[in-house]
C-alpha cells in the first residue's frame, strides 16, 4: 500500500523542494513522514518542558526510518487564565488546537504523528485531533505531572482534605487565597503556598481535569502502557517519548490506523476507568466531543449508566490523600485496570499492535509492578510512615466507594441534565431543599460569599456562563471559597450552567443544561425559589416559590409564565473566537464542541 505522503509528492511538484530548502536529505523525502505535534511553549508548566521529549520522538522516529517533522499548537493555562476574562478562552481554545492540528497534518499530509500534551483542553484536543484524523497512524505521549511540595512545620495546616497535609499542591491555593481574604492566614504564609506549590514543570499534581486526560489517554488504548501520568521529571518518561516515536513507526509498516484502536469498547473502558479514579467531571463533556470525532456518540447519561456500582479505588486528592505523583508509584493506570479487570473489554487492540488484555499481561512478567513499588518506598521513606500501593490504588474489593464518583441529576431545573462529582460531596448534601440565590455572572457571586452574603441553606446559582454564554469558564474560585468557610461548606450548593475546575470540591453542580442563555430553567430562577437536590435518585428540581413547597403542576404553570417573560441577553462578544465558540457550541451534555 502507498504511503499517503509519497501520493501527494506526485501531486504537488514543489513538494520535495520546498522540504529540501528546510534541510531534508533526498533520501528523506521517501520515508514514511511523521508529525510530532505538540503544546510545547512557555505558556504554563504543563508545556514549558514537552520539547525534551518532542526531542526524543524525532530522534526515534529518524533513527528508525522516518522522517519527523515539529509542529507546535501551544495551549494557555486554566490557572493563569483564573480570576479575569481570559478563563472564558478555556474550553474556546480546545476547539481552535483541534482546528489548528487538522490544517497542520491535512495540508502537508503525514503517515503518522506522535501527539504530545499534558494539559486540561490540550489533552483532550490533541485526542479529538486524532480522531479527526483517525485514518492517520497515531500515538500519544504525555508529559506527566508536577511533584509536591514538603511544607516546613510551620506552614502546615489543618487541612482535612489532605491527611498527609505536608504536601503542597497547587489546587490548595484557592482555599488559601481564600483564608488570608478573610483573615485566617497571614499574608506572608498564602505567599510561600504560591511562591512553592509548582516546584517542577507538569500537569498540577491531584486527580484534575489533566491529570484525568492523560489517563483517559491510556484507558483508550493510544499510549504506551503504564506511561500516562509519570512524573515529569521522571527519566522513565523521556524514555516513553522515545520510544513511542519507535512505535509509531511500528504502526504505519503494520497499516494500524487510529480508528483500529478506538472504537465504543476503548470508550466505554475510558468510562470505567474514569469512576474508579474519580476523575475529573470535565470528562463527561470531553470524552462525548472525543467520540463524536471518531465517529461514535456518547453523553453524560452513559457516564452515569456506567459508573452506578463501579468500584471507586483512587486516594489521590482532592478527594483523598496524596498528590497525584504518587499515582505512577502505585502502578499507575495498569494497575487499575487489573482491579477492574471484570469490567473492561480486553479484546480491544492497542497502539503495541496488542490487546489491552495481552499488555496487562506482559507487564505482570516484565517487573513493571516491581519497578513501581521500588520507586514508591524511596519516595515515601521520609515521610515516617509505612506506605503500600494500596494506600493509593485500593484494591477493588477494599474500594473507597462503590458507585462510582459521577452522578447526572436531571429535573425541571436541568430537563438535559446537570453533573455532580459526589465524591467530593458531602454526604448531608446528598439530600437537600435549599433557598436560590441567583446570580447573572461569578464576580458577583464570589463577592457575596466572601462579604457574608451567602448563608447557610442557600443554593446560590452562577448562570449565563454556559458554552453559548460566555464559552463556559470554571467556576472554581467561588467554589473553594464555600469550602474554605467551615459554615457554609457542607450546608451551601453551587449550581451552574458553567462548569468547575477538576480540582473543585464540595456540593457544586455543573453543566446544567439547557444553558441560561438559550432559555434553559436556570434562567428562570428567582430569589426564594426551593430546590430539590437528590443525588441517589439523580434529581435536580425546583419545588417552591418564597420558600412555599408547589405541586409539579404549579411549578410547571409558574416557570412557563416566566419562561413567557424572559428576555435573552444580548450576545457578550460580537467577533473572534469567542463570538465563533458562542454561535457553535453544542450542549455540554453532548461534549460542548462546534458544529
Amino acid at each position: 500500500m502507498e504511503l499517503r505522503s509519497q501520493a501527494v509528492r506526485k501531486l504537488a511538484p514543489e513538494n520535495d523542494p520546498l522540504k529540501i530548502g528546510m534541510g531534508w536529505k533526498v533520501d528523506d523525502l521517501s520515508k514514511p513522514q511523521i508529525m510530532v505535534e505538540s503544546t510545547f511553549g512557555d505558556s504554563h508548566p504543563g508545556s514549558a518542558h514537552l520539547d525534551q521529549f518532542v526531542k526524543e520522538a524525532v530522534q526515534a522516529v529518524n533513527t528508525h526510518g522516518g522522517k519527523a517533522a515539529r509542529y507546535f499548537a501551544t495551549d494557555m493555562c486554566d490557572g493563569i487564565a483564573q480570576g479575569h476574562d481570559g478563563i472564558n478562552y478555556s474550553l474556546p481554545h480546545r476547539d481552535a488546537i483541534v482546528n489548528l492540528v487538522e490544517a497542520q497534518a491535512n495540508a502537508t499530509v503525514y503517515d503518522g504523528g506522535v501527539f504530545i500534551a499534558s494539559c486540561d483542553k490540550s489533552m483532550p484536543a490533541m485526542l479529538m485531533s486524532i480522531g479527526r484524523l483517525k485514518d492517520m497512524s497515531a500515538i500519544v505521549v504525555t508529559g506527566g505531572v508536577m511533584e509536591a511540595h514538603t511544607l516546613p512545620k510551620k506552614y502546615v495546616v489543618n487541612d482535612p482534605a489532605c491527611a498527609i497535609n505536608d504536601l503542597l499542591t497547587l489546587e490548595q491555593i484557592g482555599k488559601f487565597d481564600a483564608w488570608e481574604k478573610t483573615g485566617v492566614i497571614p499574608n506572608e504564609q498564602l505567599d510561600y503556598y504560591k511562591h512553592n506549590a509548582c516546584p517542577s514543570c507538569g500537569a498540577c499534581s491531584f486527580m484534575g481535569t489533566a491529570s484525568t486526560m492523560q489517563i483517559m489517554a491510556e484507558a483508550l488504548g493510544l499510549m504506551l502502557p503504564g506511561t500516562a501520568l509519570m512524573p515529569a521529571t521522571a527519566p522513565e518518561l523521556k524514555q516513553a517519548a522515545y520510544d513511542a516515536g519507535v512505535q509509531v513507526m511500528k504502526l504505519v509498516a503494520e497499516g494500524i490506523k487510529a480508528k483500529d484502536i478506538v472504537t465504543m469498547k476503548s470508550f466505554e473502558n475510558a468510562i470505567m476507568v474514569h469512576a474508579a479514579i474519580s476523575g475529573s467531571t470535565n470528562a463527561t463533556m470531553h470524552l462525548p466531543a472525543i467520540a463524536h470525532e471518531f465517529g461514535f456518540e456518547i453523553d453524560a447519561d452513559t457516564f452515569d449508566r456506567m459508573h452506578r456500582g463501579a468500584h471507586y479505588l483512587l486516594n489521590i486528592r482532592p478527594s483523598g490523600d496524596w498528590p497525584a505523583q504518587y499515582f505512577y508509584y502505585a502502578g499507575g493506570v495498569p494497575r487499575v485496570m487489573e482491579e477492574i479487570k471484570s469490567m473492561l473489554h480486553l479484546d480491544v487492540m492497542t497502539v503495541t499492535g496488542k490487546t489491552l488484555g495481552e499488555n496487562l499481561e506482559e507487564l505482570k512478567k516484565n517487573g513493571f509492578y516491581e519497578h513501581c513499588d521500588e520507586i514508591l518506598q524511596e519516595k515515601t521513606k521520609g515521610l515516617g510512615i509505612k506506605v503500600t500501593r494500596e494506600d493509593i490504588i485500593h484494591s477493588f474489593d477494599n474500594a473507597k466507594g462503590t458507585d462510582g464518583s459521577i452522578a447526572i441529576l436531571k429535573g425541571n431545573l436541568a430537563p438535559e441534565g446537570s453533573v455532580i462529582k459526589h465524591t467530593a460531596c458531602p454526604r448531608n448534601m446528598f439530600h437537600a431543599t435549599l433557598r436560590a440565590k441567583p446570580f447573572d455572572s461569578e464576580e458577583e457571586c464570589i463577592s457575596a460569599v466572601l462579604n457574608k452574603q451567602v448563608q447557610p441553606g442557600d443554593a446560590i446559582f452562577i448562570r449565563y456562563e454556559g458554552p453559548r454564554g460566555s464559552g463556559m469558564p470554571e467556576m472554581f474560585y467561588t467554589g473553594e471559597a464555600i469550602c474554605a468557610d467551615p459554615k457554609l461548606a457542607s450546608s451551601v450548593a453551587l449550581i451552574t450552567d458553567g462548569r468547575f475546575s477538576g480540582a473543585s470540591r464540595g456540593p457544586v453542580i455543573g453543566h446544567v443544561s439547557p444553558e441560561a442563555a438559550v432559555g434553559g430553567p436556570i434562567a428562570l430562577v428567582e430569589e426564594g425559589d426551593l430546590i430539590r437536590i437528590d443525588v441517589p435518585n439523580r434529581q435536580l428540581a425546583i419545588v417552591g416559590v418564597n420558600g412555599e413547597e408547589k405541586t409539579p403542576e404549579e411549578m410547571e404553570a409558574i416557570l412557563a409564565q416566566r419562561r413567557a417573560n424572559w428576555k435573552p441577553k444580548a450576545p457578550k462578544y460580537t467577533k473572534g473566537l469567542l463570538k465563533l465558540y458562542s454561535q457553535h457550541a453544542v450542549s455540554p451534555m453532548k461534549g460542548a464542541y462546534m458544529e
